[in-house]
């Protein structure tokens, strides 16, 4: 509570020209860590010019390919997507 009280005059800022499109971005790199070969998919969500959430983590599974690895990259990111809309 004590943060909450010291934080209230903090916030998102939006223009009223700007536009409120969600858009997400995802990157992924493979073959990741050299130990257990897992790769790392990040993903950032902007609405408008404002950057509303961002995600880094370790894939669970071991993708056999670049591709594989940016597909479940962006599963992730489309994921995000969904649950904010």
């Amino acid at each position: 509570m004590r943060y909450l009280l010291g934080t209230i005059n903090l916030g998102l800022w939006y223009p009223k020209n700007s536009s409120y499109n969600l858009v997400g971005y995802s990157d992924s790199n493979f073959p990741g860590f050299k130990t257990d070969r897992k790769s790392t998919s990040d993903t950032c969500h902007f609405i408008g010019s404002a950057l509303v959430s961002w995600h880094s983590k370790k894939q669970n599974s071991v993708a056999l390919s670049t591709v594989e690895a940016e597909h479940i990259s962006a599963e992730s990111c489309y994921a995000q997507i969904l649950w904010m809309k």
